[in-house]
C-alpha cells in the first residue's frame, strides 16, 4: 500500500526535536514528527505533593492539551467545558508514568517537575510525540537548573504502530490512525526495555505473531529517535 509521503511500511515521518524554545522554562523543546508538533516545558518547584512530604523522594508529572486550532475544526478548550476529557486525562496519565521512568526520583527529594505538553498541531502520534518530547525537555531542566545530575537514569522515546490491510505500518499520521485494523503504542528506555505497551485491535484480533513483529519494528524506530534525544542534550 501506498502511504503518504511515500514512506515505507517501516519507516519514521521526519522527526525533529528543537531546544530551548520558551525562555522562562527550565527545559522545553518543540518536537515535530510529520504534521503533528507539540510543546514540551518542564518546570521545576522546590516542593512535593502533600502525599510526599515525609518521602526521600522527588516527583515527576505530566500534563497534555491539544490547543483549539491543533485539529482541521477548531475544538472547544477543556478549561471552558469545566473538565479534562477522558482521554485526556489517560494521555498525561501515561505521560507521567513514562517519564518517571527516565529518572532516579532519590535525586529529585524535596522537588517536582512538571512536564506541560501542548500539542498546537495534531496529525496523529500526539501522545507519543509528547513522550519523546517531555523526556527531552525533562532532562535540559534538570541539566541546567538541578544540583545532583544522578537524577538522570535513562533516555525514554514512544512511537505508534498499526495495521492496516493485514500490513504493519510504523509511526502512523491521522489519516492512517484513524483507518487502521490495530492501534499499538510502545514506550522504551535507551536499553529497549518496555515501559508500556497499549495495543487495540479495532477490526480483527491481532497475533501474537504480529504483536512481535510491531515490536520489533518499534524498538529498531525508538533507537533511531533516542540518538536525536541524545543529540539535542549533548
Amino acid at each position: 500500500m501506498q502511504r503518504n509521503q511515500d514512506r515505507n511500511h517501516n519507516q519514521l515521518r521526519e522527526v525533529s526535536i528543537e531546544p530551548n524554545v520558551n525562555i522562562h522554562s527550565e527545559g522545553s523543546v518543540l518536537v515535530s514528527f510529520g504534521n503533528t508538533k507539540v510543546i514540551c516545558n518542564a518546570s521545576i518547584e522546590n516542593n512535593v505533593p502533600r502525599w510526599m512530604k515525609n518521602s526521600d523522594e522527588g516527583w515527576v508529572t505530566g500534563e497534555y492539551g491539544m490547543l483549539p486550532r491543533s485539529t482541521n475544526e477548531r475544538m472547544s478548550r477543556e478549561a471552558a467545558r469545566g473538565k479534562q476529557s477522558g482521554r485526556t486525562l489517560e494521555i498525561q496519565r501515561l505521560i507521567g508514568r513514562s517519564l518517571r521512568q527516565a529518572v532516579n526520583l532519590k535525586y529529585l527529594k524535596g522537588k517536582t517537575i512538571n512536564v506541560d505538553c501542548d500539542v498546537i498541531q495534531a496529525d496523529g502520534g500526539t501522545r507519543t510525540a509528547s513522550i519523546t518530547g517531555g523526556c527531552v525537555a525533562l532532562f535540559l531542566a534538570i541539566k541546567n537548573h538541578h544540583d545532583d545530575q544522578r537524577a538522570i537514569n535513562s533516555f525514554i522515546a514512544a512511537v505508534s504502530l498499526g495495521i492496516k490491510n493485514n500490513k504493519i505500518l510504523l509511526d502512523l499520521d491521522y489519516e492512517e490512525d484513524s483507518t487502521a485494523d490495530t492501534d499499538l503504542n510502545i514506550v522504551m528506555n535507551e536499553k529497549l526495555d518496555l515501559i508500556e505497551i497499549q495495543g487495540t485491535a479495532e477490526d480483527v484480533p491481532f497475533s501474537k505473531t504480529e504483536l512481535n513483529d510491531m515490536l520489533e519494528m518499534g524498538s529498531s524506530a525508538i533507537a533511531e529517535i533516542i540518538k536525536k534525544q541524545k543529540a539535542c542534550i549533548e
